[in-house]
């Protein structure tokens, strides 16, 4: 599905499956994400600085370019098990 720039405000999108997507240039400003599905999703130049609860692997989806905040990291790294302090 072709999703391009679009922006997703304030949503609570839990459990959605965004495999294979092109979410390029994507926005989810301040949405919960949790247990939603990144697989194969083209997420370059996605914002993620405001959104909570994502996993995502870097490994099987296009990331570059995409915004991160610092909290968000958890999210990018929770496959290695890994723990991060704040």
């Amino acid at each position: 599905m072709k999703l391009k720039k679009t922006v997703f405000k304030e949503c609570q999108m839990v459990g959605v499956d965004f495999s294979e997507a092109d979410l390029s240039g994507a926005f989810f400003d301040h949405c919960e994400l949790h247990d939603a599905v990144f697989v194969q999703t083209n997420l370059e130049e996605a914002d993620f600085r405001s959104a909570y609860g994502f996993e995502i692997d870097p490994e099987q989806n296009r990331i570059k370019s995409a915004k991160f905040s610092l909290y968000g990291i958890p999210g990018l790294l929770s496959k290695y098990g890994i723990n991060i302090e704040k």
